[in-house]
């Protein structure tokens, strides 16, 4: 392959710093999931699941990494054998040199307008939309505070940046400075910057900087700190963070003037579109509020319940959760699964796409043409 050929590394560092694992739910596994980190990559193929057909497309081509909405090992293996389909499947790809990775709920969760909820929110034209749940994640991010001479101030900006610092949503180069005085005495052995010379006291007017990072760059924020900065002793800091409390589950809107429950699902049923949906309530009740889950989403009625909201869109709905959730006063739509969340892969193409041609990526992002709905 060419020495500046993508790898899997490449394409996990993209997904990771754009969905962070950090905003995953607990009990989810994301990330690599197959493969090595150092095996070239020459396509990206996206699918909403990982089967036998996907494989079959992934091998007949170039080296592909499978990147994923649903991991394929999502429950714990003991024994990596033929003996289950997700072992069977994983060893195929290992030996074909298909890599796999999956971005699950830190897709769900994201903010960029491709995450599983926004198809829904988008086609009933929601507004005022907000997380129909928030948790804290701490210790994934951080905060670097350091104290920079005004001149040197782009150069170690641009490093900063470079090595993966300032990211904020769809912003970057993000940080904070004020102005202010600092003051030292240079030691024997000292090479200040500026000041009088050794062993005389010395002020220097500096600007303190600072900006978020993933924890997991801290080393290579670090590092790159140390070697753009031109004082031979660099004084910064290092804190982390409790930056969960946006990170939500779910999306709660008003539509832009009540229509009936009906109506709404007949929407969604034709433009999604969802040829299995049903719902549960009378076909006449206005409809002014929807709490949205994409996915399988029966757990979270109590916060839909909570939100106060008239209809309830979600997937894999069972028969009894339903039923209590109509004697709650909770109209409810099924659209399926599958529908809530194939909508949104299209974006997630998009931004993929965007934000490898952002970091000289060549690997083509695709979708995959294997239709992964199991029904019929």
């Amino acid at each position: 392959m060419a020495a500046d050929a993508d790898t899997v590394r490449d394409w996990l560092t993209l997904v990771h710093d754009r969905y962070p694992p950090a905003e995953a739910a607990s009990w989810d596994h994301v990330g690599l999931q197959v493969g090595d980190p150092d095996w070239p990559v020459e396509r990206v193929l996206v699918t909403l699941d990982v089967t036998g057909a996907v494989l079959d497309e992934a091998l007949d081509g170039p080296p592909t990494l499978v990147l994923a909405h649903h991991p394929l090992l999502f429950r714990p293996l003991t024994a990596l054998t033929p003996a289950t389909a997700a072992g069977r499947l994983a060893l195929r790809a290992a030996r074909g040199g298909v890599a796999v990775a999956a971005a699950h709920t830190n897709l769900d969760v994201t903010r960029d307008g491709a995450g599983t909820n926004d198809p829904v929110v988008a086609l009933l034209g929601l507004t005022d939309v907000r997380p129909l749940t928030t948790e804290l994640r701490d210790g994934e991010r951080a905060k670097l505070v350091t104290f920079v001479p005004p001149e040197a101030l782009e150069v170690v900006l641009d490093a900063l940046s470079d090595a993966g610092a300032g990211r904020i949503g769809e912003y970057e180069r993000c940080s904070f400075r004020v102005h202010g005085t600092g003051t030292f005495r240079p030691l024997p052995g000292a090479d200040p910057y500026s000041g009088h010379g050794i062993g005389q006291d010395a002020e220097e007017e500096e600007l303190r900087l600072e900006v978020a990072l993933p924890t997991r760059s801290a080393g290579a924020v670090v590092a790159a700190l140390l070697a753009a900065h031109p004082y031979d002793e660099v004084a910064y800091d290092l804190q982390p963070l409790l930056d969960g409390a946006s990170v939500g589950f779910g999306r709660v809107g008003r539509l832009p003037a009540p229509r009936p429950l009906a109506e709404v699902a007949a929407t969604l049923r034709d433009r999604l579109p969802a040829p299995h949906l049903r719902y549960a309530g009378d076909p006449n009740r206005p409809v002014a509020s929807v709490a949205v889950v994409g996915g399988a989403g029966d757990s979270l009625i109590g916060a839909a319940l909570g939100a106060g909201v008239d209809v309830y869109v979600t997937g894999d709905l069972r028969h009894h959760v339903t039923l209590d959730a109509l004697e709650q006063g909770l109209a409810l739509i099924d659209a399926g699964h599958h529908a809530t969340e194939v909508a949104a892969m299209p974006a997630w193409i998009e931004r993929l796409t965007a934000e490898a041609d952002r970091r000289a990526l060549s690997a083509p992002v695709v979708a995959s043409r294997v239709p992964t709905v199991p029904w019929r």
